[in-house]
């Protein structure tokens, strides 16, 4: 029997989460603060003053309504690749509202992207746990997902169909580009820190560079 191993991502924004898969179809999110909590309770001596007030904070913000909950998710096959995205460029402090044509984002919006074993990718509400698109057209696993780092919700996934495809997810999820130059599998991608770029890794070694803008 073949075995995957665990996916694990987080992002580090207001009401952060983490987001963990053991290579099945469910998907487990839990807030950053619930993790650290229990960080905290089952014991270590270790933690600063600084972390325990940040989390206290974080627990007496907001009333119920905005407080984050843990979501399992099954996302109906095995998951290969997790990322998360948000509409707030990484180097900004503060959270923009983004309109898309059929949801509409709320202040710190954070969206998960799972990458499945039957090429599929499906992108979910981090805070309500509602799957929003299915994004359908690699024919093979996507091993990696990365988000454009400039908040503009560019997903990119990379797939053992030897291509990489590019995403708007502001454009209800439309299809911009398909990268091809690899001559096997694709393992993973990422973004240049001013989305200016993308760079793959693939089978065999091999490296390629694209410019995206």
């Amino acid at each position: 029997m073949a075995s995957f191993p665990p996916r694990v991502n987080e992002k580090e924004i207001d009401g952060s989460y983490f987001a963990w898969s053991q290579g099945h179809r469910t998907v487990k999110l839990v807030p950053w603060s619930q993790c650290l909590k229990n960080f905290l309770l089952h014991g270590t001596k270790n933690i600063t003053n600084s972390s325990s007030l940040r989390l206290s904070r974080q627990n007496s913000d907001g009333g119920q309504k905005n407080k984050p909950r843990e979501h399992i998710i099954d996302c109906g096959d095995i998951v290969w690749s997790l990322a998360f995205g948000s509409s707030v460029p990484e180097k900004q402090s503060r959270c923009v509202n983004i309109e898309w044509h059929r949801f509409r984002f709320g202040q710190d919006q954070l969206l998960l992207a799972t990458g499945l074993n039957n090429g599929r990718i499906k992108i979910w509400d981090v805070y309500t746990g509602k799957l929003l698109l299915n994004l359908v057209d690699h024919t093979e696993v996507v091993r990696d997902l990365t988000f454009a780092p400039d908040g503009s919700l560019i997903l990119v996934s990379a797939s053992r169909d030897k291509t990489l495809r590019v995403w708007d997810l502001k454009d209800d999820g439309n299809m911009m580009k398909v990268l091809r130059g690899h001559q096997n599998w694709v393992y993973s991608c990422a973004f240049s820190p001013d989305s200016s770029m993308l760079c793959s890794v693939g089978a065999s070694k091999a490296v390629v560079a694209a410019i995206l803008v």
